[in-house]
């Protein structure tokens, strides 16, 4: 069961990675849980990932650290709307 707010959560990570990355609407939705993204995601480069986690920050009204991003948080989309959501309303 999600919290509260997990659909918008969820929802504000698509639309970041769709923004910063280019992605079409269609591609974007289609991303489901076990989506790869870093290593599998052509256009998520390193230069990117610092992109989407500002872009997240903003939307989100969450602070990042650098200590929280490791490669598992950005291994698939599942991964990182778990971390959103946990920074978000945990």
């Amino acid at each position: 069961m999600q919290p509260d707010g997990a659909s918008n959560v969820i929802e504000t990570v698509r639309a970041v990675l769709r923004d910063i990355l280019g992605l079409s609407e269609a591609r974007a939705a289609a991303f489901d849980d076990t989506t790869p993204l870093f290593g599998a995601l052509p256009e998520l480069d390193s230069m990117a990932v610092a992109g989407v986690l500002t872009e997240l920050e903003d939307r989100l009204g969450i602070l990042i650290d650098d200590d929280d991003i490791d490669a598992d948080v950005l291994e698939n989309f599942g991964a990182l709307t778990r971390f959103a959501i946990a920074k978000a309303l945990g």
